[in-house]
């Protein structure tokens, strides 16, 4: 397996794991009025990571089949000349759409209502699983990192059941910050706990923005994997 390739997917992974549902619920569920309930985040976060996992053998399987078809197609210039071209048109999205603020106060309303739902601490863990699949589901048109990651694992030359095992690592990495504060919130409170409000102010403040430098960064690597065919 290619060091250059695990090295890129785990930056991905790493991006995705500042998402809504894998940091900024997470962060709501550690600042609950109802005390820390490590259980309940612990359910969540690995309902999050099996529905991106499922979602991604299922992604995977038929990326596969295609990429197969087509391979001749894709690993051509014309391909990846319209990789450039998609590259470029999700940088420059993540550049200018980032600078918008119309419907701010409408995106920070409905991060709100989540909010709620986080830190209310009440439900069965069956309603924290739709909680969490909900959030997936939410997050399913921006999911720009995943979507990368899998269409990279079908052209590399790695076999399926080794495709399965990177998508498990991917979407661990994918949770492993959160858990790192759930330690940190368990262990030193007193520290930990500035710090978890200073991410969710963050993240409500640039929601919107935060999606469009991830669209940008997306852009940028496919430009960079297109021009080292190209060039």
């Amino acid at each position: 397996m290619e060091i250059a390739l695990l090295g890129v997917l785990a930056g991905l992974a790493l991006i995705d794991s500042t998402s809504f549902g894998t940091l900024l619920i997470p962060v709501w569920m550690m600042m609950s009025p109802a005390g820390l309930r490590a259980k309940r985040l612990l359910i969540f976060l690995g309902t999050v990571a099996g529905a991106y996992f499922l979602l991604g053998i299922a992604l995977s399987a038929g990326a596969t089949v295609f990429i197969e078809q087509l391979s001749d197609a894709l690993d051509s210039k014309p391909a990846y000349a319209v990789q450039l071209a998609l590259g470029i048109g999700l940088l420059l999205f993540g550049i200018f759409s980032g600078r918008k603020k119309s419907g701010a106060e409408k995106e920070t309303g409905r991060l709100m209502r989540w909010r709620e739902r986080a830190m209310s601490g009440e439900g069965s863990p069956k309603s924290l699983m739709l909680l969490a699949v909900a959030a997936v589901g939410l997050e399913a048109a921006t999911m720009v990192p995943y979507l990368a990651a899998i269409g990279l694992l079908s052209k590399s030359s790695l076999a399926f059941p080794q495709i399965t095992l990177v998508l498990a690592g991917y979407c661990l990495v994918m949770i492993l910050p959160a858990l790192a504060l759930l330690v940190g919130r368990m262990t030193a409170r007193k520290y930990v706990e500035p710090v978890l409000e200073k991410i969710n102010q963050w993240m409500v403040r640039n929601a919107a923005e935060t999606t469009a430098w991830i669209v940008g960064i997306i852009g940028f690597l496919l430009i960079r994997d297109a021009t080292s065919h190209l060039f």
